[in-house]
C-alpha cells in the first residue's frame, strides 16, 4: 500500500530546495519507489509532500537524502507525517 509523507522544513527557501536537488542529482541518488513529489508554498516557508510505494523505500532513500539536507542547512520543524494512501488518481 502506498503512503503519503508530509515534510515540514523550517524556513525552506527555493535556493535551498534547488541546491538539495542539484546535490541529489550529482550524487546519483535515485528515489526508488517514489511515485510523486510536490514542493509547494510560499518562499521561505516551502513544504514537501511525497507518495511512496512503501515506508521502507522512503526510509532507504532518506539515508541518502538526510546528509545532503544537513549540508545545505535544511532543518525539520517536526517529524514527517506518514499516512496511508486510500486513493491515488492522476487525471
Amino acid at each position: 500500500m502506498s503512503i503519503l509523507i508530509r515534510f515540514s522544513p523550517q524556513n525552506l527557501t527555493s535556493e535551498q530546495y534547488e541546491e538539495v536537488n542539484r546535490r541529489l542529482e550529482a550524487s546519483g541518488a535515485v528515489p526508488d519507489g517514489q511515485q510523486l513529489h510536490v514542493c509547494f508554498g510560499n518562499e521561505g516557508d516551502l513544504r514537501v509532500s511525497e507518495v511512496w510505494e512503501s515506508e521502507e523505500k522512503m526510509r532507504a532513500f532518506g539515508e541518502q537524502l538526510m546528509p545532503i539536507l544537513e549540508e545545505v542547512g535544511v532543518q525539520m520543524s517536526a517529524e514527517p507525517e506518514i499516512l496511508p494512501v486510500v486513493n491515488y488518481a492522476v487525471t
